[in-house]
Formats: structure tokens, sequence, C-alpha cells
């Protein structure tokens, strides 16, 4: 097969999440398991780190492989979904998999997904850890899909686990309190494996807590070791300063005192991305791997140069600014909002199309009335269509034009702009994965 008729072959063949939602997902490890016997386990020959949350772990996980790519080792990167190709999920060293390795690769598992009828999600975690494998990494970073407990990614013994934080999202399979989805989360902690909390909450504290006393798995906070004390950014970059009430608890800091981060995500969201990213890089130095501060500084002024990170706060077009995020959640919304109040700008323009099995009424309660909104959808079976997102949205106040594709509302948008406005595409990964940045950057 080509690789088209190969990727043609794997969608249109296996049950895909972005298209029918929950009815995609498998209850139990069974098939992963079966897969990664098929390719002769490739998930032990490599070492790994496990990052899953609610938002933040692609960021994470992206900003640890920058760190391990600066220290001169041979880095996988595992992440979902892709915005434009597919081979974004499978990276080493910031460079997609080969298009010839996904044509053999689906040629060598074809038969076993003929007998056992996987999800996509299943097959393209057994072609990362086999890619991996193959092609030898010194370290794989690998970001769950969704949940912990039952994702397909949760079958690797890591040496390192962290979890972001713990919010509002996909609630009809992991939970509907918080501290349901945290002991879904809570499924990546190993036996005896250090595990890294980026954000603390009353709500789920405990819930990690007992879970990695049950496992000996040493438990660390990172709000505990690192405090943010000041933030400064502008479109493209961030300075993060911290103060370390209890860093010199941790072998041989790397940090001395306080210090500052400048970074290329310039989210007010990202600090505690960092904290548990800073925290697990001096665990990782402890354990022997061979990171600096220096390396450390050096590697998250260049994630997205460095690892192809996209939608986090991208500012693709200046004059008017034009932002991608994929926040599409009450949590991620809430960061957002947060961002935005460290901005100046004239007027506000929201582009916006979200899934149906998100708890959409919530998120549009929390947008600004004093935006101009123009509703749209991304094209797959799960995108709520514009029209109905628009119904929804007047019944809290929210008022604007729709539009059947990102692109064209994305125009209209720039049309309806001053130089000093700000233009904010968000509410679905798979919106912002249909933005054509050709017309825009």
């Amino acid at each position: 097969m080509s690789y088209q008729a190969s990727i043609d072959y794997l969608y249109s063949r296996l049950p895909l999440f972005s298209r029918i939602g929950a009815a995609a997902i498998k209850n139990d490890l069974h098939n992963t398991l079966e897969i990664c016997k098929f390719l002769d386990n490739p998930q032990n020959k490599i070492k790994t780190i496990h990052v899953a949350g609610t938002n933040g772990k692609g960021s994470t996980s992206h900003m640890l492989a920058a760190i391990f790519q600066e220290a001169g080792y041979k880095t996988g990167l595992y992440t979902s979904p892709h915005l434009y190709d597919f081979r974004e999920r499978i990276k080493i060293n910031g460079a997609m998999c080969s298009e010839n390795f996904v044509v053999a690769f689906t040629d060598k598992i074809k038969p076993l997904i003929e007998k056992i009828e996987p999800s996509f999600f299943e097959i393209t975690v057994g072609m990362a850890f086999d890619y991996f494998a193959q092609e030898k990494c010194d370290i794989a970073i690998i970001e769950t899909g969704l949940g912990g407990r039952l994702d397909s990614t949760n079958i690797i013994n890591p040496i390192l686990s962290i979890i972001t934080n713990i919010g509002w999202d996909h609630m009809n399979l992991l939970g509907n309190t918080l501290e349901q989805i945290a002991a879904e989360k809570a499924g990546i902690i190993k036996q005896n494996v250090p595990v890294v909390i980026s954000e603390r909450i009353v709500a789920t504290t405990k819930v990690f807590e007992q879970k990695a006393n049950e496992l000996n798995a040493p438990i660390y906070f990172s709000e505990d070791f690192l405090t943010q004390t000041h933030f400064n950014n502008n479109w493209h970059t961030a300075s993060f300063e911290f103060t370390q009430p209890l860093f010199h608890l941790l072998a041989a800091p790397l940090f001395k005192k306080d210090f500052t981060i400048l970074c290329d995500l310039p989210g007010k969201y990202q600090a505690k991305n960092l904290k548990g990213v800073l925290v697990a890089a001096q665990l990782l130095a402890d354990m022997g791997w061979q990171i600096n501060s220096e390396i450390i500084t050096t590697a998250l002024t260049q994630i997205k140069n460095t690892t192809g990170l996209m939608g986090r706060w991208e500012c693709i077009h200046a004059s008017p600014n034009i932002v991608l995020d994929v926040a599409h959640n009450e949590h991620g919304i809430t960061a957002l909002l947060e961002q935005l109040a460290t901005l100046t700008y004239h007027q506000l323009h929201i582009v916006t199309g979200m899934v149906k099995d998100k708890d959409v009424d919530a998120v549009l309660k929390m947008l600004p009335n004093n935006a101009k909104y123009y509703f749209t959808h991304s094209h797959i079976p799960r995108a709520l269509a514009f029209q109905e997102l628009a119904l929804k949205a007047a019944a809290v106040g929210l008022t604007g034009d729709g539009y059947e594709d990102v692109n064209i509302a994305l125009l209209k948008a720039k049309q309806n702009s001053q130089t000093n406005d700000l233009i904010l595409v968000i509410g679905s990964v798979y919106l912002v994965a249909e933005v054509n940045r050709k017309l825009f950057i």
C-alpha cells in the first residue's frame, strides 16, 4: 500500500474517537496487550515517562521532550490527537515518523487488525512503541489519550509518572466527581515509580496520596517545591519567576534560590505545567540523567521549534493578533480567561466551535459577553452544528453569526478587526486543526 492508502485504511477500518466518541473507547487493555505481544512487546525495550491529566499534558510532554533533546538524548514523543498530519503523534527529536514506517507497520499489523478489531488509538499506541524501540530511543515521553487506568498507553512501566491536573472533562467516561476522575488518572501510578502532581487541589490530594502509598510510589506535589512569584508575557514569549520553599530537600538542586524561566509558550497557565516539569527534571537529574539548569533554561525558550508543538496560545498573525488555542473544557477556559486578563487589546473576537459530548453550556457561560462571536464547526461527526451552538450561546447572552467553515469565520473576524484587536480560535482541538494557517501567517 501507499502511505495514503495505509492512512485511509486505518481511518476507515478502526473506530476513531474523534469521529464516533465514546463508542471508540475500549474498557480494558486486552487489545493493546495483544498488539504489543504481536510486536514482541516493544514497550519493554524503551525507557518511558508517562504523562496524564485533564489539561496541560501535551504541553508538559513537549517541554520534557525539549529538555531531553537539548541534553542530547534520542527522544521519542507520543501525543494525540494530531492537528494536520497523522505522523505528528509519533516523533523522535521533533521529526515525525517516516511515511515508509507507517506503511510497513500497517502491512505488518493488518492481519491482527482483522482478527481482534482494535480501536484507532490502540493501534497508534502500538505503532509508537514499535517505532521508538526500532529506533532505539534513549527515552520516550508518552502522553495518555483519555483517563489513565484504562488508557491504552498504560501498559508501560515508566521511570517517572506525571499527572498535570484534574478538571471537569469526559465525565461520561471518567466519572461525575473530581475524586472519580482523579482515581482514573491515578491509574498511571506504578509500584515504586515516582509520581509528580503538577497542581494540588483539595478534592484530589487524598486520592493521589492513597494510590501512591498503596504502591510505595514516592509522590511529589510540585507546588510544595516551587512557588510562582511573578509573570510577564507578550504574544510569543513569557517569563516565569519562581521561589523554592522546599526545593532544597531534593538532592543537588538544579536551581539556586530564586530563578526565572523564559518560555516560548506564553500562556499564564503554563506556570503550573512548568512547576511539574521542573520538579520532574530535578528527579530525573537525581536518577542520573545528564540534565542541568542551563539545559533546562535553553530548552524551554525553543519548545515549539524543537518539538513542533502547536495550538497552545499560538499567535499566527499580528495586527490584529490571531491566536489559536485548543482550550475546550471548563478548566482550559478558566486558564484562557486568566491569560486574557494579562493582555491589552481593543476588541475581542472569538471564533468558536465545539463537540457534542462536552459540557457546552458550562463553557459558554464562562465566555465574555463583550466579545464578538463567530460560530462554526469542525467537519467531524462529533461536531456540534454551528446553528445549535449559536442557539445555546444566545441563551446565555452571546450573539454572533454562523459559518460553515472555521477559515471563513476567521477571515470574517479578520475583516471586522482593527489592528489592535485580538481574535481567538477556541473550543475544540479539531476546530484548530482545520485552520488553514497559510491564509493568515
